[in-house]
């Protein structure tokens, strides 16, 4: 493990704490901060949300993007745009990070969970689909969960570490059993899946712009969709479902305060500036790493097949539990952080009762997958 943190400090060129993830501020951030600050458009109104909105639907090839305050509200709105209400169900994995299950909460459904694929570390269609044909049929042009008689309304796979899913293979499965499709792409921002953009193949789709980011706004997020009055309903219910009016205030529904901020767009309309860059630099340094662990018996996870990642955290598989926890203990203790991937949801005291299919393969990953540093290296 010596070899391990004698490379991670050598590539980053520094015998100091090296973080996880930490973000870069190389282009125009205080600029386009000073100017709008200079502007006193400050909250959630202003020109670089109009403007960051406008860039990030052209670089992911959606039609739509519309800036929330994070991606955890960006995929609360989006479950409530699909109609999942209160006990309905919709389906994800266990190997995600908890905001995923937090936002299908928030609306009062309940998760139920499906296996993912060892190479790609999302959602797997083969366990979704065996789970929809053991234990679902169609009724009312609806799928009807046939063990709870919930109605299944969406269906939210996750890009684990920004690799993406057979999220095609998912769309056609959710298509045929009437179920909404809702992409948490909070990891995956310039992912391709078959040469195209993660979070553009379902109904929504939703990105994060966490301080851990590939590019960040401190906190952040953007719903993206094609269909132009999920759009204006994303806008106006994270706009506190306000109607729009000179002076009167005047709301038609339960809205939310979910709108980004003018000075977070700022920030983020710079990053973007940087975005490419980022990817190329992080994409050269999975290759280092790649090489590096060719020679060892820790495996490097690669891209899948016919995607293209973006490699937001590196990550290794280490042969079992007991080895894995050496792993962290060493790197951590020796001044470079790594975590272990997070704890299965279905463990959690919060979803124990959720429905599972079998989840051997997330039950393996979790025992061995560690994320290594995978900052920008200026």
């Amino acid at each position: 493990m010596k070899k391990v943190t004698d490379f991670i400090k050598k590539i980053f060129n520094t015998n100091e704490f090296i973080p996880l993830h930490e973000p870069r501020f190389i282009g125009n951030e205080k600029a386009y901060l000073n100017d709008c600050i200079d502007s006193t458009f400050v909250s959630s109104v202003g020109a670089y949300v109009d403007r960051f909105e406008k860039e990030f639907a052209r670089y992911v090839g959606s039609k739509y993007a519309i800036a929330t305050m994070n991606g955890t509200s960006a995929l609360h709105i989006s479950l409530i745009l699909a109609n999942v209400k209160r006990d309905d169900e919709v389906i994800t994995q266990p190997l995600t990070f908890i905001a995923t299950c937090n936002a299908i909460s928030y609306t009062g459904a309940k998760p139920i969970f499906v296996d993912v694929d060892l190479d790609t570390m999302g959602l797997s269609p083969k366990s979704l689909e065996e789970f929809l044909k053991t234990n679902c049929e169609i009724i009312d042009n609806s799928c009807r969960n046939k063990t709870t008689k919930k109605i299944i309304k969406a269906c939210v796979p996750m890009h684990t570490f920004g690799h993406p899913c057979r999220i095609d293979e998912i769309a056609q499965i959710c298509d045929s059993w009437k179920i909404v499709l809702v992409e948490d792409s909070a990891e995956s921002l310039g992912s391709y899946h078959k040469s195209r953009h993660t979070g553009t193949f379902g109904k929504l789709g939703i990105f994060s712009f966490n301080g851990n980011k590939v590019i960040t706004s401190g906190g952040g997020g953007v719903i993206v969709t094609d269909d132009e009055i999920l759009a204006k309903q994303a806008k106006h219910l994270t706009t506190t479902a306000k109607i729009l009016h000179k002076w009167e205030y005047t709301h038609d529904s339960i809205g939310y305060n979910y709108r980004m901020p003018n000075l977070n767009a700022a920030l983020l309309v710079a990053q973007m500036e940087n975005l490419d860059l980022f990817l190329e630099n992080k994409r050269e340094l999975a290759k280092l790493y790649a090489e590096f662990f060719e020679k060892s018996t820790i495996t490097f996870v690669q891209e899948p097949s016919e995607s293209i990642s973006n490699f937001w955290l590196q990550a290794v598989v280490l042969k079992d539990l007991e080895e894995r926890n050496a792993f962290l203990d060493y790197t951590n203790s020796n001044g470079i952080m790594t975590r272990p991937a997070w704890t299965l949801m279905n463990k959690l005291e919060m979803f124990k009762n959720c429905q599972c299919s079998d989840l051997s393969n997330a039950l393996w990953l979790e025992a061995r997958v560690v994320n290594i540093p995978s900052s920008v290296r200026i």
